[in-house]
């Protein structure tokens, strides 16, 4: 066996899995269809289903109660509220007892007669119109919320707004400009030159939009197109706040498609994985069925796509409720059947990742950007944004905005343009007392602070990040230490548990912000534990993301500052 650490570490569940043909990949939609009809614990179905599909019975207790849709007791009618930053400032959290007393059943549990259970998640991607719950695959959002889900009013989904602010969109061409998808793909599958999508791409200077901004072409790179290369286009959107993936996947996935082909033909990828949150019910159709009408046009295939020697298979897999399986290791771990814990690297996707198969994984947006770069020219693309980080960003604002929705920006624009001139201030004349950006753990900006350009690296000086570029406002009602609490709330339940400065500082973390005193050394003690000992970007981020709240409101959090 290679000694602990080897980038040629033992894995023996995926060894196993390997020599009976993989079931593990089927394992988690078993895990769930299995749920849907049940209220009882995992372990009285669990193990029923693993060996069902040829796994031992003690496989699937792991994932069945790690990820939050498979752990949660299902009534025969299954309501799912938000409870995400977007949601929680709405209305100050105040929704969820709400949707509590409507249904007669406390969050986590279900009716005594199995007619109700309720279940709490993190996003469902309507932070424009929260709070938000779907009731099965139905969503219901807004003030009558309580009253949708108690059947006094019908159920209130608006679409998305969006709107372009570039002048000529990457990203929102096909929703905002109607420009018509599977314009660049057949034609660069023809040409037969991988090298050139690559070069064009690699010139573009573009990034990852999914939070972590790793440079695309130098992850193609990596895998070195060798053979068995998997591309794993990511839509599990995970950044409460953000609906930019959502958006894509559900109004224009044909474009998110022909990124996926582009990036699989640049890295000789035969195979492409679409994963989609289950929090997105709608998107999940829609990709699908866009999956088959791109087997039926001829642009996905096992051999011969358009003429030519290419072959490339995509299937689109449903995730199962989990924040840290958007990581990408993570994200691998789960579409092999196991949790979505980080993994440490080496060895990195890129050389053993989803069956130990070299692995490049994009994020929706990501991908949508490359039909515009291979078509337009990297160096088109590379013009716009900044130097240092071109291209354009999809930035979504929150319901407490006079002008809620997705924005088409280039990066570098002003946040206090985007805050102002874009999404109008806050609705009904509301007093703006902090935004968050990048999700809860991505920080937090004070009113008086939004002279900061949208880029990385001008965000990172004021100790926040760009994540996927979410904008939740804080209005007046919400106390700053609520704010706090909800931050430790949400790293608390979303901690994969795979590193223990995380699995306990979360908690730990907590247990001080909902003791009402200043938590003086511990916190400081337990800061630097957690930035420095952390496994992923999870628990590294979690102190820099309440540093960024005390700052933002003035020092009126005391005890928690830097």
């Amino acid at each position: 066996m290679a000694p602990a650490g080897s980038a040629d570490r033992f894995d023996a569940f995926r060894a196993l899995d390997d020599r009976r043909g993989r079931p593990g990949a089927r394992l988690i939609e078993a895990l769930a269809a299995t749920r849907a009809g049940t209220a009882d614990g995992p372990g009285a179905w669990a193990p029923a289903v693993a060996t069902g599909i040829g796994l031992p019975a003690a496989s699937a207790l792991g994932p069945a109660s790690y990820y939050a849709d498979l752990a949660a007791p299902h009534g025969r009618r299954h309501v799912r509220v938000c409870v995400a930053t977007a949601c929680f400032a709405a209305r100050a959290g105040r929704h969820l007892t709400e949707a509590e007393d409507a249904l007669g059943v406390t969050a986590g549990g279900v009716s005594p007669d199995g007619a109700t259970s309720l279940q709490t998640v993190r996003c469902l991607g309507y932070c424009y119109a929260g709070p938000a719950a779907l009731d099965g695959v139905t969503p219901c959002t807004g003030p009558t919320l309580t009253g949708q889900l108690a059947g006094r009013e019908p159920p209130r989904a608006p679409e998305i707004p969006a709107a372009d602010g570039t002048g000529d969109p990457v990203l929102l061409g096909g929703v905002v400009a109607g420009e018509a998808p599977w314009q660049v793909w057949p034609p660069t599958v023809t040409a037969g030159d991988p090298d050139e999508v690559r070069r064009q791409v690699a010139a573009s200077g573009l990034r990852g939009r999914g939070g972590a901004g790793f440079q695309v072409s130098a992850k193609w790179e990596a895998a070195g197109r060798a053979p068995g290369t998997v591309v794993v286009a990511n839509g599990d959107e995970g950044d409460p706040g953000s609906y930019a993936d959502r958006l894509l996947m559900e109004e224009d996935p044909e474009r998110v498609l022909e990124g996926l082909a582009l990036a699989c033909f640049a890295c000789g990828a035969r195979r492409g994985v679409v994963l989609v949150r289950s929090e997105y019910p709608r998107a999940l159709a829609r990709m699908r069925a866009a999956v088959g009408r791109a087997y039926d046009d001829g642009h996905f295939g096992p051999v011969s796509v358009h003429g030519t020697d290419t072959g490339l298979d995509v299937t689109v897999v449903e995730g199962a409720g989990s924040y840290v399986a958007g990581e990408e290791t993570a994200l691998i771990a789960s579409l092999e059947g196991d949790r979505g814990c980080a993994r440490p690297r080496p060895p990195y996707p890129t050389r053993r990742g989803l069956w130990d198969a070299p692995t490049v994984v994009n994020n929706v947006e990501t991908l949508a950007s490359v039909p515009w770069i291979v078509a337009r020219g990297g160096a088109a693309y590379a013009r716009r944004g900044t130097r240092d980080e071109t291209g354009t960003k999809l930035v979504c604002l929150s319901e407490r905005f006079a002008r809620p929705g997705a924005y088409e920006v280039e990066l570098g624009t002003p946040l206090l343009r985007i805050v102002t001139e874009l999404g109008g201030g806050l609705r009904d004349g509301g007093e703006l007392t902090a935004v968050q950006i990048g999700g809860p753990l991505g920080g937090f900006l004070g009113a008086d602070a939004l002279d900061v350009p949208l880029t990385t690296a001008g965000l990172a000086a004021r100790g926040a990040a760009l994540g996927h570029a979410g904008l939740v406002a804080f209005d007046q009602r919400v106390a700053p230490e609520e704010v706090l609490r909800h931050i430790w709330q949400f790293s608390a339940a979303e901690s994969c548990g795979a590193c223990s400065p995380c699995r306990v500082g979360s908690r730990r973390g907590l247990e001080l912000a909902c003791a009402g005193t200043p938590p003086g050394p511990e916190w400081r003690r337990l800061s630097r534990v957690l930035a420095e000992a952390s496994l992923c970007a999870f628990g590294r981020r979690v102190p820099s993301a309440v540093h960024s709240l005390a700052r933002a409101y003035g020092g009126r959090l005391e005890g928690w500052e830097p």
